[in-house]
């Protein structure tokens, strides 16, 4: 099937992806709470008053896409690392959050987890749930198959995603990579022992 795409229509698409990411940026580095969506609309050039014409849902709608487009970032970059070493993997996702955090100097961090610690809406906590849960579910595929036995992996990964979230709150609170990098040695190390010891590959 064929889809044909009006000026218009791109338009609007456009705008609504400048929206959606500037959302992300305010989550990541304000919050939920401190997050203000007339900033968003501002910074994405989208015309006062169009919120509820992009995301008829409103905000929620809004930081319910902001959090999958965050997701779906995290799993891209990790997707381009497919094939790869476990050890390389891990180091892949741990560059992730440096890159975030030297980019914005120590001033934003995950907004699924700002919307996680901070919401009262089940939606919201069902969302982070299945993205954090997508995340571990990628990372153990590509850990297991870069050498990692099947049984570790899945724990590795959530590992992985527990400590760097943290090394990341860490981070931003010392405003240095000091804490970071202890925190993620020590995941590397586990990674590398993982797959020192998994013995026989395990049959995927």
């Amino acid at each position: 099937m064929i889809v044909v795409i009006v000026k218009g229509d791109r338009l609007a698409s456009d705008v609504k992806r400048r929206m959606i990411r500037e959302a992300v940026a305010a989550l990541a580095s304000k919050g939920l709470q401190g997050a203000s969506f007339s900033e968003v609309l501002a910074a994405s050039g989208a015309p006062r008053g169009s919120l509820y014409h992009h995301f008829p849902g409103g905000k929620d709608e809004l930081v319910m896409d902001a959090m999958d487009a965050a997701g779906a970032w995290a799993l891209a970059s990790l997707a381009e690392h497919r094939g790869q070493p476990a050890e390389h993997i891990a180091a892949a996702f741990i560059e992730l959050w440096r890159f975030v955090l030297r980019r914005s100097d120590f001033g934003a961090g995950c907004a699924i987890a700002a919307v996680t610690v901070a919401t009262r809406e089940a939606a919201q906590l069902d969302r982070a749930q299945a993205l954090f849960r997508g995340w571990r579910a990628e990372l153990a595929a590509l850990l297991a198959a870069g050498g990692v036995a099947i049984l570790r992996a899945d724990g590795l990964a959530a590992l992985l995603i527990a400590s760097c979230e943290g090394a990341v709150v860490l981070a931003r609170a010392e405003r240095s990579f000091e804490s970071f990098d202890l925190a993620v040695g020590e995941v590397m190390a586990a990674v590398r022992d993982a797959k020192e010891h998994s013995g026989a590959r395990d049959v995927l």
